[in-house]
């Protein structure tokens, strides 16, 4: 089986999608964005070994890096329209494909997200790219450059699982609602609509809480205070580890991809599933206090090549 009759077996499918002129097929795809929208484009790569291990279902690897972009388009409060994906295998194991493909298309169809071309390619290990396009009304992206003085720092869900239940994993233990928190976390993408309009600045957690925090902080030229105590942990999270361990995890293990966002308390006093964990100020410094106590935490996140 070579390339293109991979391509033909388990992503080429013959479907109408709004906006989708000319789909897979062709030297690229010819794409009619909707008018008065502006394109958000993102694209991530996972790679065997660093953002996943080698015995990871393949579903599961397809489904997570289909959600890692949208992601990204909930966390500049667009809507995702199209996507495409470029795939190296070591092998063309036809058993790995099928279960691969089936979880791209599960993520794919519950978001509404159309496969409109990719390439295929032999390499020494599995990696996965996947780049969307999402729109949203002109002038209305949020941004991680405009948090202000004075605004609250949000942020949605709980924080912490994904960096636990990896943990768990690579120690041969399982919890299935830290491990799927993981392998197939949620975008928030309706939490992401809902705040255009009422968000200043907003970022998906992918590095670890503080390392993106710190990222809309130097954008905007801020500071903040970061109120540890009020970090939503989960029950889940909660029965494995002891405090110190889901502060951690909550500060820095990342890949929770929930979103953190800047906002006038006022605009978001109504919306449920979010928590209050700081405050912007003018030091332009992020400050964590535990008990009123200033703690060092490393703000580094996750850094490839360093």
């Amino acid at each position: 089986m070579d390339e293109f009759e991979l391509i033909r077996r388990y992503f080429d499918r013959k479907c109408a999608a709004s906006g989708v002129v000319l789909g897979i097929g062709d030297d690229g795809a010819i794409l009619a964005p909707s008018p008065d929208m502006q394109q958000v484009q993102v694209i991530d790569t996972l790679v065997e070994g660093i953002h996943f291990l080698s015995q990871t279902d393949p579903a599961d690897i397809a489904y997570r890096a289909v959600m890692v972009n949208l992601s990204d388009i909930a966390a500049m409060g667009a809507t995702p329209r199209w996507m495409t994906l470029a795939l190296t295998l070591n092998e063309a194991n036809q058993q790995w494909i099928e279960a691969f493909s089936i979880g791209l298309f599960e993520a794919a169809d519950r978001y509404k997200v159309t496969l409109v071309g990719g390439d295929t390619t032999a390499g020494p290990g599995i990696t996965t790219t996947i780049s969307i396009t999402g729109e949203i009304a002109s002038g209305e992206a949020l941004l991680r450059s405009g948090a202000m003085v004075g605004d609250g720092i949000y942020v949605t869900g709980t924080v912490g699982d994904a960096a636990g239940g990896l943990y768990l994993f690579e120690c041969d233990k399982s919890d299935d609602e830290l491990e799927q928190r993981f392998l197939r976390p949620t975008p928030r993408l309706e939490v992401g609509k809902a705040l255009v309009g009422r968000a200043t600045a907003a970022i998906d957690i992918s590095d670890g809480l503080v390392g993106d925090l710190n990222k809309i902080l130097v954008a905007s030229n801020v500071g903040a205070d970061l109120d540890i105590e009020s970090l939503p942990i989960s029950e889940a999270l909660a029965s494995y580890f002891d405090p110190d361990q889901c502060r951690r995890f909550a500060l820095t293990g990342g890949d929770d991809y929930e979103l953190c966002f800047t906002a006038s308390d006022v605009d978001v006093v109504q919306m449920s599933g979010i928590t209050r964990i700081g405050t912007v100020n003018d030091s332009e410094r992020l400050t964590c206090r535990l008990n009123n106590d200033i703690v060092e935490v490393d703000d580094s996140g996750y850094r490839h090549f360093k």
